[in-house]
């Protein structure tokens, strides 16, 4: 059962991408650097540590590529069985991403992870596949829901629009164009700088990378929730 677009799921997509944010500054700031969601970035730091650039592990961004993979291929397949079955896979997905989001917060306080320089052992490289895997869960769902100029991820795609659409010299209709679209694309890139910042803001005054990533953890949790308990009439999350 697919949500249908509208000003709610176009909202909770936006939410969604200020939490891709926050999830991104604990993986690179605290974790890695490694990112968990931008797996274009995890394949160039991937080259740059193969390469023998200092600072950067090559088991730590091989261990955030392999568990994105389990979590996209595991969520795809499970959302469509649910799907399949007349279910609710939306709010399936989100509960879902919750749940591992907030595991891997538990395990970043019990192992006491606070920056990156520490030793990386088995126990830190199995939380970067968790939050990893997370976020490939996340791709799916965002893939599956395709709200345009939104993917809840990556904003490439959303920032070229705007910049080709907005900006005279550039000016193409083949890009799309109208206030909506606009609107979308600046909300998403809006959205992502603003969850990244706040996520750097809180590590850079000494929260614990365990609490900054359970505020998203919950947020998603909350979201899956919160949706699940509306009628099924509901559920389609109306605009």
């Amino acid at each position: 059962m697919k949500p249908r677009s509208g000003r709610a799921l176009t909202f909770i997509m936006v939410l969604l991408t200020v939490t891709t944010g926050m999830i991104e500054a604990v993986s690179f700031l605290a974790l890695g650097p490694v990112f968990a969601a931008v797996q274009t970035g995890s394949l160039l730091l991937l080259g740059f540590a193969v390469a023998g650039t200092a600072g950067i592990s090559i088991t730590a961004t091989a261990a955030s590529l392999a568990g994105f993979a389990v979590g996209a291929v595991g969520g795809s397949r499970a959302e469509s069985a649910i799907d399949g079955r007349g279910r609710r896979w939306f709010t399936a997905a989100l509960v879902g991403e919750g749940l591992l989001l907030g595991a891997s917060a538990f395990v970043i306080w019990r192992i006491g992870i606070e920056r990156p320089g520490g030793p990386v052992d088995g126990r830190h490289l199995a939380v970067i596949a968790m939050v990893a895997c997370a976020m490939g869960v996340r791709n799916v769902t965002a893939l599956r829901v395709k709200v345009p100029g939104v993917s809840t991820t990556v904003v490439t795609t959303a920032l070229t629009g705007l910049l080709v659409v907005l900006h005279p010299l550039a000016a193409d209709s083949r890009v799309g164009s109208g206030a909506g679209a606009e609107l979308r694309r600046f909300s998403s890139v809006l959205a992502m700088l603003s969850g990244a910042l706040f996520g750097a803001w809180l590590l850079d005054r000494s929260v614990r990378p365990a609490v900054v990533l359970a505020v998203p953890a919950g947020l998603v949790l909350a979201l899956g929730l919160a949706l699940s308990a509306l009628p099924r009439e509901r559920t389609s999350v109306p605009g």
